[in-house]
């Protein structure tokens, strides 16, 4: 359940505004219409640049393509960031067998049972081929009890091409080669009662949210406290994630995800999901207690929970060596790195809670530096309970 959400020093609320849902899930099928494996991302990178061409935000972009936009703020540092990402799952070819049909690998973490059935783009350098995903024995015609025996593994699964052709050599006349990257097609579905099933809500939902965040600061004329950067990674998927994109007058990052909801896990499709830890370990002690203490103060439903078999983009980001503060905000998913499923009331709480985070004030002044002294240094409860 989620925790009840006082009601009290809602005033900054009004001031800014709410997220505007019906643009939220606007920009969630526009993200969700564009494929974007890892490493097939630069369609959708033009999608999010022209978007932000469109609502004003400065942005650059490293050389392949990872965002960040920056809206500033009354003072430059200790600067806060923002991320999520858009690339998602798919698979690449590995061969092209002599049957007319590829066998392929997955790109990112995710089992073969999801990709049974699915149909499938394949991205070649002379153009799209459209495909499905079948199991080597997929007719119960034919192979009888045998389809029910097959072991799930990506070996057992192959693409049948909507081509004409019968053999490998076919495959290569129409220049299709090893290393040719998959798109899944997410086959969204928005319900009237707010749940939306998909493939790549993870973490294209993300990154709604966080663009729909950023549109309601375009329709505000307020000043942020600091600058704040709203940053699209490319590769989290294969783990690479902000390891790229971040500098040094940053001092905290939220990452914006999933959060997975299933037996053993705190996570819930409404109202957000605040996360303590993931499976590299606790997020930071000082902002995940903000994000909480924001949730409370401004009647923002959440839950927290504990991640075991889960990395976001503030591991790679501590990986690759900077000295930042990290935490993550989830939106409930079920059946996450399948056919997955989240709910609109958890996409608009993150929203809010983003802009309340984004417009608070700095806590710890120190922050503004990379080294100092003890003094300003934070501290952390030791006495025993009351």
């Amino acid at each position: 359940m989620a925790t009840p959400a006082s009601n009290t020093n809602v005033q900054r609320v009004s001031k800014l505004g709410q997220i505007d849902q019906g643009y939220l899930l606007e920009f969630l099928l526009r993200l969700l219409a564009v494929p974007s494996p890892t490493g097939y991302t630069d369609e959708v990178v033009r999608l999010c640049c022209h978007e932000l061409d469109r609502l004003g935000v400065d942005y650059e972009l490293t050389r392949r393509g990872a965002i960040r936009a920056m809206v500033g703020g009354a003072a430059r540092k200790p600067a806060r960031a923002l991320i999520a990402h858009v690339d998602t799952l798919g698979a690449q070819v590995r061969e092209l067998k002599d049957n007319g049909r590829l066998g392929i690998v997955p790109i990112g973490h995710w089992s073969s049972r999801f990709a049974e059935g699915a149909r499938c783009t394949l991205l070649t350098r002379s153009g799209t081929y459209r495909g499905t995903i079948l199991p080597l024995k997929a007719s119960g015609h034919t192979f009888g009890p045998e389809i029910d025996e097959q072991p799930v593994a990506w070996s057992n699964v192959e693409i049948r091409v909507d081509l004409d052709v019968r053999d490998a050599d076919g495959l290569r006349a129409h220049g299709i080669a090893i290393g040719d990257h998959v798109a899944i097609d997410p086959q969204p579905e928005v319900a009237e009662n707010g749940f939306i099933n998909s493939r790549h809500l993870d973490d294209k939902a993300g990154v709604a949210v966080m663009f729909a965040a950023l549109e309601t600061l375009a329709r505000s004329d307020l000043e942020l406290p600091v600058d704040t950067y709203f940053l699209v990674s490319i590769a989290e998927e294969i783990g690479v994630g902000a390891s790229a994109v971040l500098h040094g007058d940053i001092a905290s990052l939220v990452t914006i995800d999933n959060g997975t909801t299933a037996p053993g896990q705190n996570s819930g499709e409404r109202g957000v999901t605040v996360a303590m830890a993931d499976s590299v370990g606790p997020f930071d002690y000082h902002l995940t207690n903000k994000l909480i203490d924001l949730c409370r103060t401004h009647g923002i439903a959440f839950q927290r929970d504990v991640f075991r078999h889960y990395r976001c983009d503030s591991a790679s980001a501590i990986e690759a060596g900077n000295d930042i503060r990290t935490a993550l905000i989830t939106f409930g998913i079920d059946a996450s790195h399948g056919y997955e499923r989240i709910h609109a009331d958890a996409l608009t709480s993150l929203g809010n809670l983003v802009l309340r985070y984004v417009d608070s004030d700095i806590d710890i002044g120190r922050d503004a530096q990379t080294l100092g002294s003890l003094k300003g240094f934070t501290s952390q409860p030791v006495d025993p309970a009351e």
